[in-house]
């Protein structure tokens, strides 16, 4: 997969806005896990959830993918019930 699969058609601006920055975060890895997660899921999400993903979105890719695998613990203010679901996300659908 190289980029989303996902149209941004029938998206309100917030949720364009968040599918464009889930596929363009810096590091190809977390591209592919935040840009899948946000192709499945953005338009299912409430404005409570829109919101923790933006603040997800303001930490940096190292720490991010960090939290991820394992490797590190984010503060209790990033990793709520959306980072839980992001986390639990599969990563691979077999046409990687």
């Amino acid at each position: 997969m190289t980029g989303t699969t996902r149209s941004s058609n029938g998206l309100d601006d917030r949720r364009k806005r968040l599918l464009f920055r889930c596929w363009h975060r810096g590091t190809r890895e977390m591209d592919l896990i935040l840009g899948r997660f946000a192709d499945a899921e953005i338009g299912n999400l409430s404005e409570a959830e829109l919101t923790e993903l933006e603040t997800l979105l303001e930490v940096n890719d190292p720490d991010l993918y960090a939290a991820i695998t394992g490797d590190k613990v984010l503060p209790a203010d990033v990793t709520g019930a959306l980072f839980a679901r992001i986390k639990a996300f599969p990563i691979t659908d077999g046409d990687l």
